[in-house]
């Protein structure tokens, strides 16, 4: 009788360790699935896309707007290129997550200026999408950040693209190095993508080869960035610890990316 209860007793314990075990596995299964298939969260390094996107905002990329590939995977292995499924060719003027051509385990944020087939030039600072001048229109001053907490003042602009799409871009000195370029024709399958922050982004204005993005494989492409989640001023670091939490940058919690 005794050992009969200890039996009985016993099934139960480890039906319930399996029980839990299993529940586990399938709460680390849905959140490794949804960060593949929904959304993934990213972190900004760097100030190429200010003042749109500044040095420590999170931000939550949508993969679903451009279907899925191999580059959509929550951790980066290497697997044989077989396209997209569900495959859509982005907007011009979305601001898109993507694996870096020169390493793909790093990831990148700019934002689509060109589209398979389009003619895409710089002349003097301004964007021509297929002979048609992007619209510039001042829109006073900014300070466009660097990675070490300091900066530089620049001028701010309203860019409006040949569809309509309009955003913020940074504009720090007259006749940069990649204010004028030779036209390019975008190939089919690619994309031409540039950094808003314009005298600080290597983006399809430079080679892979020089640390650029060049001319960017749609396969590459991990989502559309939607919105900022939170943001922090990294540059507020070299300040005592107790101010830390002042480097909180409220206003930019749960906001769209335009």
């Amino acid at each position: 009788m005794s050992s009969g209860n200890e039996v009985a007793t016993a099934k139960p314990k480890q039906s319930t360790w399996r029980g839990q075990a299993a529940q586990l596995v399938a709460i680390v299964a849905v959140v490794f699935l949804a960060k593949g298939a929904i959304a993934e969260p990213f972190y900004v390094p760097s100030g190429s896309m200010e003042p749109t996107l500044l040095i420590g905002d999170a931000l939550v990329a949508s993969k679903y707007p451009y279907g899925y590939g191999a580059a959509s995977l929550p951790i980066q292995i290497t697997l044989p290129e077989t396209g997209r499924v569900f495959g859509e060719t982005p907007k011009r003027g979305d601001v898109v997550v993507f694996r870096w051509p020169g390493d793909r385990s790093q990831a990148w944020v700019k934002r689509v200026v060109g589209l398979p087939g389009d003619r895409i030039q710089m002349r003097q600072g301004q964007l021509f999408i297929n002979d048609r001048p992007a619209a510039l229109k001042p829109d006073g001053t900014g300070f466009a950040e660097d990675d070490r907490g300091g900066g530089e003042d620049a001028n701010r602009y309203i860019e409006t693209l040949p569809n309509g799409v309009s955003h913020a871009i940074f504009k720090i000195r007259d006749n940069g190095r990649l204010d004028n370029t030779a036209e390019v024709t975008v190939p089919p399958g690619k994309l031409f993508v540039l950094g808003d922050n314009r005298d600080n982004s290597a983006d399809s204005r430079v080679p892979v080869r020089d640390g650029g993005v060049g001319l960017l494989p749609i396969d590459n492409l991990i989502g559309r960035a939607d919105a900022v989640v939170g943001s922090w001023d990294m540059g507020i670091r070299s300040q005592p610890i107790y101010t830390w939490f002042s480097g909180f940058r409220l206003a930019r919690f749960f906001t769209s990316v335009q």
